[in-house]
């Protein structure tokens, strides 16, 4: 379990110079947008940035706002749909954390 303090880092905003700028053009700031995102988001455009040899948001969520567990965890999804049910429930469970 994620205590408060760490689960409010972790739905913050990432710094301005460490957004992630998806290959459509969009930027995602932090996880709830990532979520929101993953909605509506192309499969090729996923498959660009999730496929055998990577893991973009993945590392992006590890390197940047720092949760190392949930990264290794969204490794696993390999599909759009998968990957939006991990990150709508984690950003859920964050925010009962967070309180």
């Amino acid at each position: 379990m994620v205590k408060k303090q760490q689960a409010q880092k972790f739905l913050l905003n990432a710094p301005p110079d460490k957004f992630f700028w998806v290959h459509d053009g969009r930027v995602l700031k932090n996880l709830e947008e990532l979520e929101g995102q993953l909605l509506t988001m192309p499969n090729e455009i996923f498959l660009y940035h999730v496929n055998k040899d990577k893991n973009d948001f993945a590392k992006w969520i590890s390197d940047v706002l720092g949760d190392k567990a949930f990264a290794l965890d969204l490794k696993k999804a390999k599909t759009a749909h998968a990957a939006l049910k991990k990150v709508k429930e984690h950003v859920h469970s964050l925010k009962k954390a967070a309180g």
